[in-house]
């Protein structure tokens, strides 16, 4: 059997306002007027080169405006006046991007151009925040607040309530959960936080009375995976009472990679577990890597030429040291470095970390260690798309196999390229990893990259490895 959505309309349904809509109108007469009059007062007409930039202006700030959740999120003023400025800064570059492609830069007022950056940042800002008001006002005398209800318990329940209590856009006020497992545990009388804990007013089974005596207009279903059996039956018994009924899946007792919701053919489709590398994404990080490795080699290759030539004269064998390690998607290839130890066999078979004062170390070799010099040669592995310039340390693969037994989620940190310095290690979270929980917090630093990872979060974690990379654990 071949299944079908049962509607053409899809899942995934942006909601809007009314608010929304006005304050996107506002911004855009906003820009469009400031641009005009700096235009009338400096040029004085309004040329073809000028309409064409007010035009891709335009079609910029609803594209990356979108794209930022600039009128789709409700957040406190200091946040959305940084989301604003992120915002407008992209839309600025889009701009001062097109003007070199098309090599149009010098058609255009730098000074015009800076002060429309300027003035329509806050004029837009002062115009957020008077919307912000006259929405505040107007919900406190002519809305009135509609009761909801979770059905369920534990700490996405109580998030939940604490989201929805400190939101008076939504219009809703939650008095309380009822819980679904009998032996679930009670909410605490006070939380250590000092919020208003989430008052459970009893369980599944008295859904009905308390439905009633609360007057609910509204149900949040937030269930564990294990337990979404019991949806059907209550969104049936709600469905006869006129009661919007909203499913909040718990999914966040797993480890989430790059999470996200998106949509195939009208069904929604939840991503636990994603690289944040595709696309343009994917496009840039290599992007960024190649250009910058280049320029590092360029900047560096008489320094790799000393080292080569005083390793060689040291002691005998290779310049390099190769060693299998497992890349992106689990694909394994061979890293570069300068050897820094006598050349010598594992004993047994087994790989053991370099430690300090480790006697295998030559005198070259811990000079380049304690420098990180040793690791320079991994700039050709980035040239060849192994490896990036940040991203997770890639580990031998005898210690990965290691590893991986004693931390259930040790192999997403291979979501994303390996890389020579990541987050982890600006940290301090490098070297000998003596015990398990040394490794747990690394392995905790690579998922966070991954899950946040920019090319912004690259440049500062570049930035803090000059730093790093000379500190007590490089050895």
């Amino acid at each position: 059997m071949v299944f079908e959505p049962r509607s053409s309309r899809s899942l995934l349904q942006r909601r809007s306002s009314v608010s929304n809509a006005i304050q996107a109108g506002l911004d855009g007469i906003a820009v469009t007027g400031v641009a005009w009059y700096l235009i009338y007062s400096q040029i004085g007409y309004l040329t073809a080169d000028y309409v064409i930039m007010l035009l891709l202006l335009i079609g910029a700030l609803a594209v990356i405006y979108d794209h930022y959740a600039i009128y789709r999120t409700n957040v406190g003023l200091t946040v959305k006046a940084f989301r604003l400025f992120k915002a407008w800064s992209a839309t600025f570059c889009f701009l001062v991007v097109m003007a070199f492609l098309t090599k149009q830069s010098e058609t255009y007022s730098r000074l015009l151009v800076a002060e429309l950056f300027v003035i329509g940042y806050f004029v837009q800002l002062f115009l957020h925040i008077v919307v912000r008001e006259v929405q505040k006002r107007f919900m406190a005398h002519s809305y009135r607040m509609e009761n909801a209800l979770i059905i369920g318990a534990g700490e996405l329940a109580s998030f939940l309530y604490q989201k929805i209590s400190n939101n008076p856009w939504l219009g809703e006020r939650v008095v309380g959960c009822v819980l679904i497992d009998q032996a679930a545990e009670q909410p605490a009388v006070t939380t250590a936080d000092g919020k208003q804990p989430l008052p459970v007013l009893g369980k599944i089974e008295d859904l009905d009375a308390i439905v009633t005596e609360h007057a609910i207009r509204t149900v949040y279903l937030v269930t564990p995976l294990a337990g979404s059996e019991v949806i059907n039956d209550v969104y049936l018994k709600l469905l006869e009472k006129c009661i919007a009924v909203n499913w909040v899946p718990d999914i966040f007792s797993l480890r989430l990679i790059n999470h996200s919701v998106r949509e195939i053919a009208g069904i929604p489709v939840l991503t636990l577990s994603e690289t944040p590398l595709t696309g343009m994404s994917l496009f840039l990080k290599n992007l960024e890597d190649r250009v910058l490795a280049a320029l590092i080699l360029l900047a560096i290759s008489p320094v790799l030429l000393v080292l080569a030539l005083v390793i060689k004269l040291e002691s005998p064998g290779p310049v390099f040291f190769r060693q299998e390690r497992m890349g992106w998607t689990g694909e394994s290839f061979r890293i570069w470095k300068f050897r820094s130890m006598k050349v010598h066999q594992p004993d047994n078979g087994v790989i053991q970390q370099a430690q300090k004062n480790d006697p295998r170390l030559t005198r070259i070799g811990a000079f380049i260690r304690r420098t990180s010099l040793d690791e320079l040669p991994q700039l050709f592995n980035v040239l060849t798309g192994e490896m990036s310039l940040v991203g997770p340390r890639p580990h031998a693969l005898q210690h990965d196999t290691q590893y991986s037994q004693d931390i259930v989620d040790y192999f997403a940190r291979h979501n994303i390229k390996p890389g020579m310095t990541g987050l982890a290690q600006v940290r301090g979270f490098r070297g000998e990893t003596k015990d398990i929980a040394q490794m747990i917090q690394r392995v905790n630093s690579d998922i966070e990259y991954i899950n946040n990872w920019s090319l912004w979060l690259d440049f500062v974690i570049l930035v803090r490895t000059l730093n790093a990379f000379t500190g007590k654990q490089a050895y």
